[in-house]
């Protein structure tokens, strides 16, 4: 599920991590961003199987106020947890989107400090903040034509995604991003995986 809002939190970064300086490391975070039905998670679990064994990549699993399902594999905490966490600075990057909130660990900032590339999916809405306030991000946006994203949607039919005018309405007024790589997701997913591990080959 995309997890784009236009009423995202601001992020915060996490200033409890130890050893959290800017350029001690090559390291750093691919921000996979892009509306709901683009194929995203498609698009990283491939490029997570592809790259499987290689220990400088990291495929962060991200922590929401909701229980992990079939469509959605992560770390799941209640809103009052949540807001400990958040609170004690145990998350590098966290916005709150669809009446629910979401955040990367702090060990994903520890990784990409010590080198590694982390590749989370986070909401377009955080992308300027991440930017100064995370090292070495770079942005890949996955998309596809407004057909395919409605077809896809309707395919899916996940409760979780609500109304599916809503969605597509939302998708089409979100502002745009700045992006390193734009994929275009509309063929064989193969083809989409191949263009992110271009790109996080690329990181080294």
């Amino acid at each position: 599920m995309s997890d784009d809002a236009s009423s995202a939190a601001p992020i915060n970064a996490a200033p409890s991590i130890p050893g959290a300086r800017h350029g001690a490391a090559t390291g750093g975070f691919v921000l996979v961003v892009g509306p709901s039905g683009a194929g995203k998670d498609t698009v990283i679990a491939g490029a997570r199987a592809a790259l499987a064994g290689d220990d400088r990549f990291v495929f962060a699993r991200r922590v929401v106020t909701r229980p992990s399902s079939a469509w959605e594999d992560h770390d799941s905490l209640s809103p009052e947890a949540f807001g400990e966490a958040r609170a004690a600075g145990r998350f590098a990057l966290d916005w709150d989107a669809h009446g629910l909130s979401y955040a990367l660990p702090a060990q994903t900032l520890l990784d990409a400090r010590a080198g590694r590339i982390v590749v989370a999916n986070v909401s377009r809405q955080v992308v300027p903040g991440a930017r100064s306030r995370l090292p070495g991000v770079s942005v890949v946006e996955v998309t596809a034509a407004p057909e395919t994203l409605a077809r896809r949607l309707a395919g899916r039919a996940r409760a979780e995604d609500g109304d599916l005018r809503v969605r597509l309405h939302r998708s089409a007024t979100l502002a745009p991003v700045a992006a390193e790589l734009v994929i275009h997701n509309d063929g064989r997913p193969e083809d989409a995986v191949a263009l992110l591990l271009e790109h996080l080959r690329g990181r080294r």
